[in-house]
């Protein structure tokens, strides 16, 4: 991506970096000149991301520029990690470093004992490595238990044993992970997590771009460029960001949810883990994929639903792929060779839903696959009223009912079952039984292929359950639809007389 001028095979010395004039940059520097390059030549550093083109995006471009220590805030979810790491494609391919420094010590500038001791013994003859950027970029998950040892360092009495030195001597320091990734990149993810007194000790290293190891009376420079990961609702519910460290973070930068559904679909496809069999023989049309991709945004609006939790984006994935996968076993099952995800298969999702919400106190009372059929309803009904005339505005309006002559062919006793495992053929002839359900299906659809024309009065039939037009009955294999009148009344024939009241209203609702 970024064109990199030297052949490292031929240089191996301090003389050799001397010989080609290179010139040594701070890590911040070095992302700042790399951005302005991609930027003049209209390159994207930030492959894969997909929705922030014109919110996040910018603010990080401008915080790098700036050279700014960055805190990425957002919901779970929203790709706070995935842009951290891409960050790393905006370093150098390769930089020097001392020969077996263990901070990557500038052959030019070098801050450890161990590598100011190579230089004054060999001079310029000093041996260099070349690392990659990969080898640039260190994460760390914060966790209650991590220690400033971790982060910093500590003092080793077993490399001063190996190495027979003194405990005076700084060569028995054990640096930590942010000395490690000096002149790279170091993240901390969920940065709340982090006790308090460990989030003090990284004032030094933001504000005077230092560290101090205990038990010696130094200070050495670290270059790093640091990046924060968190989750805003940790700030007041595990833990919290102390104002003195969010101070000294000079760029705060908010991620969001993709805001419409032609963004969220691109996210599930690119992120969903299809095999090479499920992409060559399941299909997907739009109906199914904005159903999918529906759930969740009806999710992020449901008042069962902890908002400040957040629906991460995780949950379209998941099922996405799992729709796929009961479409492939139904194929499997059915013995062919092809086949696309109808309706019914949207259902084999609920298990990605039910683990993946933060249910709110009425929502745990209702429960969670309860919460997961609801928000799959809301999602089929919002699709359906696309396409489709809406049955509520259809009774506003003097126009004909389009939905007339489908409830009155249910209300004469007849009834359709969608199993979950029946064969294409077999789902189309269950359709082909309804009157004018292809017709209102190709008036207001418009669709050409077969298959997508039967998805569509699948649709149909399952948007007018969602209106209560239709009633449907779920079992564990299958779906019923059946008139919605002659449901009720034989659910009351079906109560025992002697015990049933007749007079209770509640029951009728």
């Amino acid at each position: 991506m970024i064109p990199f001028p030297y052949d490292i095979e031929k240089i191996k010395t301090i003389r050799h970096l001397k010989q080609i004039n290179y010139k040594s940059l701070t890590v911040k520097e070095e992302l700042r000149k790399n951005l302005i390059y991609c930027l003049k030549k209209q390159i994207n550093p930030f492959q894969g991301i997909i929705g922030y083109e014109n919110t996040v995006l910018p603010e990080l471009q401008n915080a790098l520029l700036a050279k700014h220590n960055i805190i990425l805030l957002g919901l779970r979810g929203q790709a706070k990690t995935k842009i951290a790491r891409l960050i790393a494609n905006l370093l150098d391919e390769y930089i020097p470093i001392v020969a077996g420094s263990e901070i990557n010590d500038d052959p030019f500038n070098p801050i450890s004992k161990s590598a100011k001791l190579t230089i004054e013994k060999f001079g310029d003859e000093a041996p260099i490595e070349w690392i990659h950027r990969e080898q640039r970029y260190a994460e760390k998950l914060a966790t209650p238990d991590v220690t400033i040892a971790d982060l910093i360092g500590d003092i080793d009495p077993i490399k001063a044993a190996n190495m027979k030195i003194d405990f005076s001597d700084e060569r028995i320091i054990h640096y930590g992970l942010i000395p490690r990734s000096n002149r790279g990149i170091f993240v901390i993810n969920e940065l709340p997590d982090l006790q308090p007194r460990i989030q003090v000790a990284l004032f030094n290293i933001l504000q005077e771009k230092d560290a101090q190891i205990r038990g010696f009376k130094i200070r050495f420079p670290i270059d790093v460029q640091i990046i924060f990961t968190a989750n805003p609702e940790d700030y007041t519910n595990r833990g919290s960001i102390i104002t003195p460290l969010k101070d000294r973070i000079e760029s705060q930068i908010i991620t969001h949810y993709p805001k419409n559904l032609d963004v969220a679909k691109k996210i599930t496809k690119q992120e969903s883990k299809l095999t090479e069999e499920q992409n060559k023989n399941i299909k997907f049309y739009s109906i199914v994929e904005d159903i999918i991709e529906l759930i969740a945004f009806e999710a992020r609006k449901s008042e069962y639903v902890d908002q400040k939790s957040g629906v991460s984006a995780r949950l379209s994935i998941a099922a996405y792929e799992l729709a796929a996968s009961q479409a492939e076993r139904r194929m499997i099952l059915n013995k062919e060779d092809s086949t696309y995800v109808n309706i019914t298969d949207i259902f084999s999702v609920i298990p990605a839903i039910t683990g993946k919400l933060e249910l709110v106190y009425e929502g745990e009372q209702e429960g969670p696959i309860k919460i997961a059929k609801i928000l799959l309803g809301k999602a089929i009904k919002s699709k359906f009223c696309e396409i489709f005339p809406d049955p509520d505005q259809t009774k506003k309006s003097q126009n004909k009912n389009p939905y007339s002559q489908i409830i009155s062919w249910f209300s004469k006793g007849n009834y359709i079952a969608f199993n979950r495992d029946m064969s294409f053929a077999e789902r189309k002839k269950a359709l082909n039984k309804i009157p004018f359900l292809k017709d209102i299906a190709l008036e207001y659809s418009n669709f050409e292929k077969e298959n997508e024309l039967y998805l569509a009065m699948e649709l149909i039939i399952y948007g007018l359950s969602e209106f209560s037009l239709l009633s449907k009955f779920e079992f564990d294999d299958k779906i019923e639809f059946k008139d919605i009148l002659k449901s009720i009344f034989s659910e009351i024939k079906s109560t025992d007389d002697d015990n049933f009241d007749y007079n209770d209203e509640d029951y009728y609702r």
